[in-house]
């Protein structure tokens, strides 16, 4: 894919002070690719230096999804640990610079939001949903993979253990009135033309406030939140991304049949 493409498939437009970001692969329910992660760093590592930014809002194109997680096709490439190694430290490193953004960031979440693209949404600062959001990790029913140590103590802070738990472990994903109820979703509208109106609201009103504060509002939270490193997790990464199970989980998926776990 040529740098042109790869800047189609996310694009950034600044408004008034706000920063927009769209996923835009709606023929693939917004899956990402690599391209798309380092983008999305990039937009939140300039936010942190350009103080006329105020507020970022993050979004799927079409009607169809927020995000759909990681585009599949950036598995087929895997040939050694070291690349599931290397995939997680991607995600764990694109992902704390979204956290760690020095402006608040709005998901604006419409249909699926899955995988990787959940733990996008969890890891901005507010959330808002339609009445067709769909939220969830359904890794244990299609790849047999697992989170990092960092998105695991990222998800827990925000709805608890048990329930992350009650996600990965059933695999299902949580519709919108579910998801306000246990914190994924900070409310929800009926329909995308809502959403988009009251992105821009809350936006615009969080553009409006104190910088300073909202800054040091965000750091206070991070500095409660212990993460371990992603050196501790590495072994868990291990076990699922090199197993047998992983390979089948790839090609049932691919293949669009139901995968045959074995455990190894």
């Amino acid at each position: 894919m040529d740098q042109a493409a790869e800047a189609e498939d996310l694009v950034f437009e600044c408004r008034n002070g706000i920063g927009w970001i769209t996923f835009n692969r709606p023929q693939a329910r917004n899956a990402f690719t690599f391209a798309m992660y380092e983008r999305l760093a990039a937009i939140c590592e300039e936010a942190n230096d350009d103080r006329s930014l105020k507020v970022l809002v993050l979004r799927g194109a079409g009607d169809k999804a927020f995000a759909s997680g990681t585009d599949i096709n950036q598995f087929r490439e895997f040939k050694t640990p070291q690349d599931a190694i290397d995939y997680e430290n991607r995600i764990d490193r694109v992902l704390t610079t979204l956290e760690q953004c020095r402006v608040p960031t709005i998901a604006a979440i419409n249909g699926f939001c899955t995988g990787g693209g959940a733990g996008i949404a969890a890891a901005c600062d507010l959330r808002i949903g339609t009445a067709s959001t769909k939220i969830g990790f359904p890794i244990a029913r299609t790849l047999g993979n697992c989170l990092s140590m960092s998105n695991v103590s990222r998800l827990t802070a925000l709805i608890g253990a048990a329930r992350v738990k009650d996600l990965i472990f059933t695999a299902r994903l949580v519709e919108a009135a579910e998801a306000a109820s246990v914190g994924l979703l900070g409310e929800v509208v009926d329909d995308l033309a809502a959403l988009d109106k009251r992105a821009d609201e809350v936006a615009r009103l969080l553009a409006s406030h104190a910088p300073l504060t909202l800054t040091a509002t965000k750091q206070a939270v991070a500095r409660l939140q212990r993460r371990l490193t992603r050196e501790e997790g590495e072994d868990l990464i291990l076990l699922c991304y090199t197993s047998q199970d992983f390979r089948e989980g790839l090609d049932a998926f691919l293949n669009k049949r139901a995968p045959q776990w074995r455990g190894q």
